[in-house]
């Protein structure tokens, strides 16, 4: 049986376990920027799990089930992720920086098929990797070994995965200060930088310390404009999620307890929507106990 969200949620070693988990994901971010990227904002984030079900779900006997623009678009268009053209837009990204490829076509643009490169499939593999280690680390269990040994498991656990955080409340509806964050520019990026330089032995505090110190570093290494950053980190402060425990710029800032424990919701629903995907299509094997 997989693990629910009440469980992820309530166990006593999350906050480690997310901790590292937060940190894998940055070395992502910091060995392929753009790919990551694309996984930076609530909706890219969305969008970019939406077409990898496609391609994932693909049938290369039957034409029809190709992963083409008006499919993407018919996709994103039932699950209220984004506008028609704000899809649009998103495909001729990911074509401009080759994280999908058009396959050979002869025929209307709308039809012209496309797949994910082999190139993004690598790195997504990386972003299964940390969380199915974060899984295992909850409880005891042996999903990363069976992932890795399951050659292809990949294109059953991703639609899986995709259907799940698509439907999820807890997901798509975050409270304010998360939300606050995950429509800015890599806000994802963000909100795992500050959560990574948390001590879990911290977690039960009401201010909780980060290791942020320079606004101007911050965003630096996220490659974001440094403006736009303080004020989103302004419009934190108005809410109480953030602060500095001194001067601003000369001292630790620090993360409210309700912003975390936010932090931690998502993280925690997160992880059940990709344990009961792995569940569901986890081999017969000698892991499966």
């Amino acid at each position: 049986m997989g693990l629910n969200f009440e469980y992820i949620a309530g166990h006593p070693a999350l906050h480690r376990h997310v901790e590292a988990q937060s940190k894998a994901l940055l070395h992502i971010y910091e060995t392929s920027p753009r790919l990551a990227a694309v996984f930076a904002t609530q909706q890219r984030w969305l969008l970019a799990h939406t077409g990898l079900a496609l391609h994932f779900a693909r049938d290369p006997r039957d034409p029809r089930t190709e992963l083409t623009l008006a499919r993407f678009i018919d996709a994103v268009l039932h699950y209220s992720v984004a506008s028609r053209n704000t899809a649009e837009a998103f495909i001729k990204e990911m074509l401009y920086y080759h994280i999908i490829e058009y396959l050979p076509h002869t025929g209307d643009g709308r039809a012209h098929p496309f797949q994910v490169t082999a190139a993004t499939l690598k790195e997504f593999d990386g972003w299964v990797v940390a969380h199915l280690r974060t899984l295992d680390g909850l409880d005891g269990g042996d999903r990363l070994a069976a992932f890795l040994e399951q050659h292809g498991m990949i294109a059953r656990l991703q639609p899986l995965v995709a259907e799940g955080l698509l439907s999820s409340n807890p997901v798509r509806e975050p409270k304010q200060t998360f939300s606050l964050f995950i429509w800015l520019n890599n806000g994802g990026i963000v909100m795992d930088w500050l959560m990574s330089g948390i001590d879990p032995d911290n977690a039960g505090l009401d201010r909780i310390p980060t290791s942020v110190v320079s606004i101007g570093e911050f965003a630096s290494w996220l490659k974001l404009s440094r403006t736009h950053l303080a004020r989103k980190l302004r419009d934190a402060e108005k809410l109480g999620s953030v602060g500095w425990l001194g001067q601003r710029g000369h001292s630790v800032m620090w993360v409210s307890n309700s912003f975390y424990q936010e932090y931690m919701t998502v993280q925690a629903a997160k992880l059940a929507v990709i344990d009961a995907a792995f569940e569901a299509c986890r081999p017969a094997s000698p892991h499966a106990g």
